[in-house]
């Protein structure tokens, strides 16, 4: 279940769903005929497409499904595992499938399937792939060269090909579509058994075409999740009309002192600009990342409230903002500047010989205050570091 383990499924669970998975995908390959090496070899001789068919089908509805998904913002794309590309191994290694595909009549999966049903063939094609897996594991010193040569990382076609995710899927899609009719002409003609496609078949094809091509359009004509928060949140009309829960720079410092445990003070600003100052206790989350998954515990929480600041009142306003989408923790707002609180308190300048009588106090005041706060940092100097989250990309694969 990738990266729903174990934050939302435990791991003992994703062992049930991956059996019950294991079991429905069975079935349908046995339902589509996949336990049967007429139909599987029928893509090399031309009289049965339906492996390509059904393949195809089933790579179009889950890409238009992820780029949809990771458009509405439901879907998180770096937690999708990318398997990295050996040039000479793919080749190789696809090569020698295609030849045991072709003799045999099935690909890993399927020979499961046919030999989970008693077909002795499966399992002997099974039993055979056993034995190549052995030979592979003994010869690998041997093999490990070629295996590992022309390593190109994870690639993605679209990238390779300076195309957009939407552009990308609609020309695949447009592929489908004509592989789907050409296959069908093909298949005509290798068994001279013409089959008709009849007036409610069409209607069926052309409705899952127009349909894939308008999800495709959503993706492509309409801004995303992400453009539209970044839109809201950096609006100079939503800054000036929100109601901001608003605190000087006395008030945090009197919460810091004294309610530390209570409030996380977050520096939204670049982690040069926190190292170079920042606040008391103060643990550095840059605007731009606190969408990111790493830190949700820090804003789905309702037990601290979150004080945010920066140099700048709008790129606090925006933090701000950005929080209230990212979670639903209690936020509170530095009305002045970080410099500003560092004069105050880090700075603090004693008072004139003839100062009044409430300027001394409001020194003697800042003075504790920043005394507690230099005690606070020193005794949690290794405490006030939040857990992040460590996000794992999905692995898996045929």
């Amino acid at each position: 279940m990738g990266p729903l383990v174990p934050y939302l499924i435990s791991n003992e669970f994703n062992l049930m769903i991956a059996l019950l998975a294991g079991i429905g995908f069975g079935f349908v390959l046995e339902q589509a005929g996949f336990s049967s090496t007429k139909k599987l070899a029928g893509l090399f001789y031309g009289y049965d497409f339906t492996v390509l068919k059904v393949f195809f089908t089933a790579g179009v509805t889950a890409m238009i499904g992820v780029i949809l998904f990771a458009h509405w913002g439901i879907l998180d794309l770096s937690l999708i595992y990318i398997n990295p590309t050996f040039l000479w191994s793919a080749l190789f290694g696809g090569a020698i499938m295609g030849l045991g595909f072709i003799i045999g009549g099935f690909c890993p999966g399927t020979s499961i399937c046919a030999a989970a049903i008693g077909k002795l063939d499966g399992v002997a094609f099974v039993f055979g792939s056993a034995l190549g897996i052995v030979a592979f594991a003994e010869s690998f010193p041997l093999l490990e060269n070629i295996y590992l040569a022309e390593n190109w990382g994870p690639l993605l076609i679209n990238e390779e090909l300076g195309l957009s995710k939407p552009l990308f899927a609609l020309l695949l899609t447009a592929v489908a579509l004509a592989a789907f009719y050409l296959t069908h002409l093909i298949e005509n003609k290798v068994t001279r058994r013409p089959t008709e496609v009849t007036p409610k078949k069409r209607i069926n094809y052309a409705l899952a075409g127009v349909l894939g091509f308008f999800l495709i359009g959503i993706v492509g004509f309409t801004p995303s999740k992400e453009e539209i928060v970044e839109q809201r949140v950096s609006s100079p009309k939503r800054h000036a009309s929100y109601a901001f829960n608003e605190v000087t720079s006395d008030q945090l410092a009197f919460e810091i002192a004294n309610n530390f445990h209570q409030i996380n003070i977050i520096d939204v600003r670049s982690p040069e600009e926190f190292e170079a100052y920042h606040l008391p206790l103060a643990i550095n989350i840059p605007a731009e990342e606190i969408m990111d998954r790493k830190w949700q515990k820090i804003f789905q929480q309702r037990i601290k409230s979150n004080y945010f600041y920066a140099d700048t009142d709008s790129l606090a306003k925006k933090a701000y903002l950005l929080s209230n989408y990212a979670g639903r923790s209690s936020n509170f707002l530095l009305k002045d500047s970080p410099e500003n609180f560092r004069k105050l308190y880090t700075n603090l300048t004693p008072p004139q010989a003839n100062a009044s009588k409430e300027i001394t106090n409001t020194y003697q005041y800042r003075k504790k205050l920043a005394q507690d706060m230099d005690k606070l940092v020193k005794a949690m100097s290794n405490l006030n570091k939040p857990v992040e989250i460590k996000t794992v990309a999905a692995k898996g694969g045929c």
